[in-house]
């Protein structure tokens, strides 16, 4: 079944880009206008980020959203027959900061959020960055395509570790040169455990596991934030959160992460997730104070 399946979408990616966009456009149709996938949700979520702009502006930033979300899928099919010319086209960046600490042989962390293209980012930075990527992931169910996205990802040398066994995986990493990528934009499982922070109009928990993590091995954090240039197109800016995250105080490298990350959704709302249940919780006193 693996080799049915890789195999199918090998050939697919064999399409030009334009053509999976013909075909993109078409699938948005039918994700938007007949399956509806989720569009409660992304309203719903759209109106607690934006109580000040009509029910008009937001279901045009949710169309947006949609097209961006089906692309993201077409593109990342792109990858399984592409190559670092291809990809070093379509994205562009700033790598002064990683190559700084890479001079200075510090190992960082490299928080990022939910931003399309996510697997272009994934391949780009494991291109172009000079120490190892190492990135977090949760195993698919589905054994099939839990192989077929793992090879996907690892492609040009990335190295995945399971978030589900994270503690052991990253031991061999302690003492080697290395980038570690998080996802900091997480909705947490137990709100009890997360920082809580006002995000977009309302108190919103964020995972502890990445600042923690960065606390503990007193190590820089750089920030990687995505910007869609044009259709196909994406530029990624890569900014120092810290130096050291274990003079902080805890708490502040989230605040100033989420600081950046609503500046950044402010800017192309259409380039976030909108489809995930980021307001699923609701702040009680028991939780702790709200970081401001």
């Amino acid at each position: 079944m693996y080799f049915i399946f890789y195999t199918f979408f090998y050939f697919l990616s064999l399409l030009p880009l334009r053509v999976l966009y013909i075909i993109s456009d078409i699938l948005y149709a039918i994700v938007f206008y007949v399956i509806k996938y989720r569009q409660d949700v992304v309203l719903k979520n759209l109106r607690q980020a934006f109580p000040e702009k009509s029910e008009t502006e937001r279901r045009l930033i949710a169309k947006r959203f949609y097209k961006n979300f089906v692309d993201s899928i077409m593109e990342s099919l792109k990858l399984f027959s592409t190559g670092e010319k291809f990809i070093k086209k379509h994205c562009t960046g700033n790598y002064a900061v990683l190559d700084r600490f890479y001079a200075e042989n510090k190992s960082c962390q490299m928080h990022v959020a939910h931003h399309f293209n996510w697997e272009w980012l994934n391949r780009v930075i494991s291109i172009n960055m000079k120490q190892q990527l190492v990135g977090v992931y949760m195993p698919l169910s589905n054994q099939v395509f839990e192989k077929i996205v793992y090879q996907l990802r690892t492609k040009f040398g990335s190295v995945l570790l399971p978030a589900t066994n994270m503690k052991n995986s990253f031991v061999e990493w302690r003492n080697k040169l290395h980038c570690l990528i998080l996802v900091a934009d997480q909705n947490p499982g137990n709100p009890e455990n997360a920082y809580w922070l006002n995000f977009f109009n309302k108190p919103t928990p964020f995972v502890k596991g990445p600042e923690r993590a960065a606390r503990n091995k007193a190590c820089p954090v750089v920030l990687a934030l995505t910007k869609k240039i044009k259709r196909g197109y994406y530029y990624t800016d890569f900014s120092l959160l810290s130096e050291d995250v274990s003079k902080m105080e805890e708490g502040e490298l989230t605040k100033k992460y989420v600081e950046a990350i609503t500046q950044s959704i402010v800017a192309q709302p259409e380039m976030w997730l909108w489809s995930h249940r980021r307001w699923k919780w609701n702040w009680k006193p028991e939780y702790g104070e709200i970081i401001n």
